[in-house]
């Protein structure tokens, strides 16, 4: 089974260059499953029913999201009303819209996707991702397939995560900075990993965000609206090969698509 992980769309023109790409990059790669990162998908960052459909029809099976998934109150009833858009598992439970964790039922099997957020260098402390996933694990047990988003800042934290997943999880793929890693390996008992498989959007950009924009905060200390960057896109995502009857990773690619 070819699992398709995409990083971090970014903005409007991110969701019209995953729109251009993906339908025939799914084809010639044989994909079967395709889970994407989608919560910076409006202009101004954050996510909208409207960019969450978007992505969707664009020919993604199930949206992950992060820190930036609840800057828009209109998007909190999408997030109960769509069992295939996950928010991270360790947000407060009895608080929180949304849910953690979906079962994607393909007919001859179910695929699970997870979702966390880490801890180190984020704006906001959640539950121990690590003991999170502990529980959710009970919960997936049946799923041979088990695909989890890590949405984190520090890699020491994501590669941590890494190991600790290992043998237990089909897959981990890291989101939050944009940046693609070339990290991407299968660890030593068969789960596949990449700290950060990247993001969607402008190519000469700041994560995304108008060089000068960014420049002048950190240069001048002083408060910035960030505004999106234009020109030219990418696309970053990685492909992981999985045993359908082990559940464990048999090969892994990334890709920089322009």
């Amino acid at each position: 089974m070819r699992v398709l992980c995409i990083g971090d769309v970014v903005g409007k023109l991110g969701c019209e260059f995953l729109r251009a790409k993906l339908p025939a990059f799914k084809k010639i790669k044989g994909v079967d499953f395709t889970v994407c990162n989608g919560e910076n998908s409006n202009d101004g960052n954050g996510i909208t029913p409207y960019s969450a459909d978007h992505i969707f029809t664009s020919g993604v099976d199930v949206i992950t999201l992060g820190n930036h998934t609840f800057r828009r109150k209109e998007f909190y009833s999408y997030l109960d009303e769509h069992e295939h858009i996950i928010r991270p598992q360790n947000y407060p439970p009895s608080t929180t819209p949304g849910r953690g964790y979906c079962i994607f039922d393909m007919g001859r099997l179910s695929v699970a996707v997870v979702n966390l957020m880490g801890n180190v260098f984020m704006d906001v402390s959640l539950d121990c991702p690590f003991r999170t996933m502990d529980r959710v694990l009970e919960d997936i047990k049946d799923c041979k397939i088990k695909i989890v988003d890590f949405h984190a800042e520090a890699t020491g934290e994501k590669r941590a995560m890494g190991y600790y997943l290992d043998g237990k999880v089909s897959a981990i793929f890291g989101t939050h900075t944009h940046v693609q890693t070339a990290d991407n390996e299968i660890l030593p008992n068969g789960t596949g990993y990449i700290s950060d498989v990247g993001m969607t959007g402008p190519v000469n950009s700041v994560i995304g965000v108008k060089p000068e924009l960014v420049i002048s905060q950190l240069r001048n200390k002083l408060p910035e609206r960030f505004d999106y960057a234009s020109g030219d896109c990418k696309l970053n995502c990685v492909i992981f090969d999985i045993n359908e009857k082990t559940g464990k990773t048999t090969d892994t690619e990334i890709f920089d698509l322009r």
